[in-house]
């Protein structure tokens, strides 16, 4: 694949074709912080968060829309209810393949944020560094469910349809391929708390205190559970998307995460040189 900082690209993932964009230098020049959008989200809906960040912290930061969102390929309904574990386990590692991904960070909202941990803790792979957790999603929590339920509605009024008619080619599939996968009765048990004691590298966490969609409960499991470092950042006045809602806060905790991972990465020894006394 070839870089064009800023410039909407296709990239293609088995037989899915998959609107994506990047921001900054390229994956053999700087290491590349990779965005994994939210159950509603798209490269698109980032907007110029991504920009900001390869400006901020001097990486090189990839987006794409998984299928089924954005201008992505379509996918086939009723999405499976382990939809994010399929994306995490089948699709990411082509993905990171395709844009010649050397190391660097997995920053996943929401959904992408389930994705992102389910990588790390359940792929081997050297060349992610660190993970950036947005509202992550562990576990179902019946407030959560019940927010769902109100999207629903808000969707079939017409409100959140036409906002999101405007960034993805088939709203309609988009929406209720997750609305109907959270909904499910089978969903209520859905849970991949599991993936956080196989986790090996620093992770950051950061959540609104009033996320309607997640409790601080989520945050919990990651704080009992996670033997590798972990940096949590609860943002006052903020619901589900701190990266919209306190966009300077959240900017900043992500650099200084970062700036921290490059430090210890700067400071190993390599062993393979011998000590001469």
């Amino acid at each position: 694949m070839k870089w064009q900082s800023g410039e909407p690209m296709q990239l293609t993932a088995g037989d899915q074709l998959l609107e994506a964009c990047c921001w900054g230098p390229a994956p053999a020049d700087a290491p590349t912080l990779v965005l994994l959008h939210e159950g509603l989200g798209s490269t698109r809906l980032w907007k110029d968060f991504p920009g900001q960040l390869a400006q901020q912290t001097g990486y090189g930061v990839f987006a794409y829309s998984r299928a089924g969102y954005g201008r992505s390929s379509s996918v086939s309904l009723p999405r499976p209810i382990d939809y994010m574990t399929r994306e995490a386990v089948d699709v990411l590692p082509v993905v990171l393949d395709a844009i010649g991904f050397k190391r660097g960070v997995l920053l996943g909202h929401s959904d992408g944020a389930s994705i992102a941990a389910i990588y790390a803790g359940t792929i081997s792979d050297h060349r992610v560094r660190g993970i950036c957790l947005l509202s992550p999603h562990f576990f179902t929590e019946p407030s959560g469910l019940a927010s769902i339920a109100e999207a629903k509605e808000a969707y079939e009024t017409g409100v959140l349809r036409d906002g999101l008619a405007r960034h993805h080619d088939d709203p309609d599939s988009t929406f209720y391929g997750w609305n109907e996968a959270w909904l499910d009765p089978d969903f209520e048990t859905w849970n991949i708390e599991e993936v956080i004691s196989y986790l090996r590298v620093p992770v950051l966490a950061i959540q609104g205190r009033d996320d309607q969609y997640g409790t601080l409960a989520q945050i919990a499991a990651l704080e009992n559970a996670l033997y590798s470092p972990l940096d949590v950042a609860v943002l006052e006045n903020c619901q589900h998307s701190p990266h919209i809602e306190q966009r300077h806060k959240t900017l900043s905790v992500i650099c200084e995460f970062i700036a921290r991972l490059d430090r210890i990465e700067a400071a190993e020894v390599d062993v393979s040189d011998p000590v001469r006394l």
